[in-house]
């Protein structure tokens, strides 16, 4: 296994499927405009945003995934933690 700068491990033999492997790789790629990403996600994975981030969610609990991507798997759970952490510290929200 080899590591590339995208924070994957070229030729780990994890249990995701291929879809989820690409829900990764692209979540290492940036997307700067606005609705960028949202666009994106409809033309590579055909689902609108909401649909992605509950996938993608549950993704970033599994093992197999921080093995495939560590470092898109620990920063989209340290982004994920300070949204919730914002949420818990603002009142009536």
């Amino acid at each position: 296994m080899s590591p590339v700068p995208s924070g994957r491990v070229v030729g780990s033999s994890t249990g995701l499927s291929e879809r989820e492997r690409e829900m990764l790789d692209f979540e290492s790629r940036p997307h700067r405009l606005g609705g960028a990403k949202e666009a994106a996600l409809r033309a590579e994975f055909g689902v609108n945003e909401t649909s992605y981030n509950q996938v993608l969610n549950a993704l970033l609990e599994r093992p197999d995934a921080l093995a495939h991507a560590p470092v898109v798997v620990n920063r989209l759970r340290r982004l994920r933690d300070a949204r919730a952490a914002r949420r818990r510290s603002t009142p009536g929200v």
